[in-house]
């Protein structure tokens, strides 16, 4: 078990949310920094001077790339360039052409689909190639494998590659559907309204998020005797899938000292079931500030007019959640005999939203 342990989500600022989360946690005169995702290229000094400075190294353990979305994988590659990194993890689809090729009708090579496949995960594919170039180690997170003190719950490998057959950015669609027809028009954005509700009440949008997020990389450990969830932009499967496998690892659902609330706080990424399973039921009453049961870690924006919902915020203060946005500034969460931070501050909770969004 560690000494100590400190997780900062780190602030991405975009007009779209993103994670860059970095970890550093100790047991006895050893000490490891851990980091999942970097946010946009115009992260990556933030988070370069965060490990430097905060963690006082240029040495990383792990890195995580949970999927190969932009908000999450871009800002990874400035970091591969300036830091020594003892092993990287991340998915690449182009690995399993010998098990892929037969479900893309239009490519007759694996070679062929490789490259594709390079194209349409092209963060990843840099990321990659900076790696090979730099000498670091790349390794599949697949469900059970560990990363220091942290355990992978999803994806499964047979689900993984279900979902790059299934995404709609690979190549076995008919030819003009997307890459033709999709940069002629700007689909416009739909209007969610927004309805009062009383304590209790939950609507959760009836579509379910993308396939890539479904890809996420979704992580566990026990530090410091706190259970402690990290979820990148995982969908209501990754998260069903990863509960499911949770006790094999020792953590007995519901129940989670920190979680991180999918995807910057969607609402198409969990349900009140879902909640119910990690979380525990609705509670009677909103708990008063200092007595909550567990925090709730978002990745989001203040530029982010999306993120999070309401319908998120609301159905994790009914399950006692204490509510930490990095919208208006980074934050610390630790467990042990963690380094004091006189430039740190107690946030507030999340005031309770009296609305929700309808479909």
């Amino acid at each position: 078990m560690a000494d100590f342990y400190e997780i900062d989500f780190l602030q991405v600022h975009s007009a779209r949310s993103g994670d860059a989360i970095a970890i550093r946690y100790q047991t006895g005169a050893n000490w490891w920094v851990h980091l999942v995702d970097g946010g946009y290229e115009s992260t990556a000094p933030v988070v370069a001077n965060h490990i430097r400075t905060r963690y006082g190294t240029d040495l990383i353990n792990n890195i995580v790339v949970t999927h190969g979305d932009q908000d999450h994988a871009e800002g990874v590659g400035p970091i591969l360039e300036a830091f020594r990194v003892e092993r990287m993890w991340m998915l690449r689809p182009w690995l399993y052409t010998g098990i892929l090729l037969p479900y893309f009708a239009r490519y007759s090579s694996e070679q062929r689909l490789a490259e594709r496949l390079r194209e349409d995960y092209s963060y990843l594919a840099t990321l990659e190639e900076i790696a090979n170039r730099r000498g670091f180690q790349i390794f599949e997170p697949f469900q059970g494998e560990r990363i220091g003190p942290f355990t992978v719950l999803a994806p499964t490998r047979q689900r993984y590659l279900q979902m790059v057959i299934n995404s709609e950015k690979t190549p076995q669609q008919t030819a003009g559907v997307g890459g033709l027809l999709g940069g002629l028009f700007e689909l416009a954005k739909p209007i969610i309204r927004k309805v009062r509700a009383g304590w209790g009440s939950e609507k959760f949008s009836t579509e379910d998020t993308s396939t890539e997020n479904e890809m996420s990389v979704v992580q566990y450990a026990s530090l410091n005797g706190h259970s402690i969830v990290l979820t990148g932009d995982a969908g209501r499967a990754a998260m069903t899938e990863a509960a499911a496998y949770a006790p094999q690892v020792g953590l007995n659902l519901p129940g989670v000292a920190r979680f991180q609330a999918p995807h910057h706080g969607g609402r198409r990424n969990v349900n009140s079931a879902i909640l119910d399973q990690w979380l525990g039921h609705v509670l009677p009453s909103l708990l008063p500030a200092g007595s909550e049961l567990f925090t709730a870690m978002i990745s989001s924006a203040k530029e982010d007019e999306d993120h999070p919902r309401k319908a998120v915020l609301r159905g994790l203060l009914h399950r006692g959640a204490k509510i930490l946005t990095t919208e208006d500034s980074a934050f610390w969460v630790w467990g042990g005999a963690a380094p004091a931070r006189s430039d740190y501050y107690a946030m507030p909770n999340v005031p309770y939203p009296d609305e929700q969004e309808e479909d």
